[in-house]
């Protein structure tokens, strides 16, 4: 099988663009060229990477895989021409994807441990939600991704291409805003109507809240009065005395400390959540597979935030 570089980069800025025709242009080529030479590509390899049915154009399931292949070859050897042009990647910032109340409250402490167990860590970090991160990881358009554990295995990830270590176990409580005597504005063990702060339907942490509630009498409780896919979404609502909401610990250390908010009831109604950083172990970059090392020889307990 004789593959040119070119092909790979092709296919790369064809996965970006999903255009034939954005992606030629990009490439600085007639459309028919390109055409041919992905044509050339998929040839070279036995398999069809490109789905043409559909607007924009998608990636068939093994298009997706051997698009992780793609970009790291076409990586590495630009790394490597990097180096020999005595450029310095030393420094080269780690891309990472995060949900985003792990962005906003859990990722800053996190970072700041580990970098005094492994020296300075240059990274760039995007938040959003858990579906769109899976993606990101799948197509290697991201070098980390820090999500929460999915016991349920709905994220369907290959522990063996994308494996991940445990860096948090946190839960999420039932909190609210207190009256004027400290006790609990809404209180999910007394009230018979109680004004639910949720969730939105595809929200990871929302599917932990409906397991918990699925089978228990208290959902027939709850009046839903405001939905949101974030968690620093609810707790602003919380805060403004608009109801109950199910929040991550991490988020609301300081409110439960100061007594501006309160829980809704006892830990009973406490959820348990696993935090983990994940990579693609098809994507060798150095400063992944540095990192991947060096926190394996780190304590376990020195991982975990």
């Amino acid at each position: 099988m004789n593959l040119e570089t070119k092909w790979l980069e092709d296919f790369v800025a064809l996965a970006n663009t999903r255009s034939f025709s954005a992606s030629a242009k990009q490439r600085h080529v007639t459309q028919p060229a390109f055409s041919r030479r992905i044509r050339a590509l998929e040839q070279a390899i036995g398999v069809t990477l490109v789905d043409r049915t559909t607007t924009p154009i998608g990636l068939t399931s093994e298009g997706q895989l051997f698009l992780i292949t793609a970009r790291n070859l076409v990586e590495q050897l630009n790394e490597s021409l990097g180096h020999l042009r005595g450029l310095s990647i030393a420094n080269e910032a780690l891309d990472i994807v995060a949900a985003h109340s792990l962005a906003l409250s859990f990722y800053p402490p996190w970072i700041s441990r580990l970098q005094k167990g492994l020296g300075e860590l240059p990274t760039r970090l995007v938040a959003m939600n858990v579906g769109e991160a899976i993606h990101v990881l799948r197509e290697g358009n991201c070098d980390l991704m820090l999500a929460y554990y999915d016991p349920f295995a709905t994220m369907q990830l290959d522990a063996e291409i994308f494996p991940s270590f445990s860096i948090g176990k946190v839960k999420m409580l039932p909190v609210t805003l207190p009256d004027e005597n400290g006790k609990p504005l809404f209180s999910l063990q007394r009230d018979n109507s109680i004004p639910y702060l949720a969730y939105t339907q595809g929200a990871f942490l929302g599917r932990s809240v409906r397991m918990l509630l699925k089978n228990d009498p208290l959902r027939m409780k709850l009046r839903t009065v405001y939905e949101t896919a974030m968690a620093e979404g609810l707790k602003g609502m919380v805060l403004q005395g608009i109801g109950v909401a199910w929040i991550p610990d991490f988020c609301i250390r300081e409110e439960l400390k100061s007594g501006r908010l309160v829980r809704a009831a006892d830990e009973n109604w406490d959820i348990p959540l696993e935090i983990r950083l994940y990579r693609c172990s098809l994507v060798h970059k150095p400063g992944v597979e540095r990192l991947w090392r060096q926190m394996m020889k780190l304590p376990r307990d020195f991982l975990q935030a």
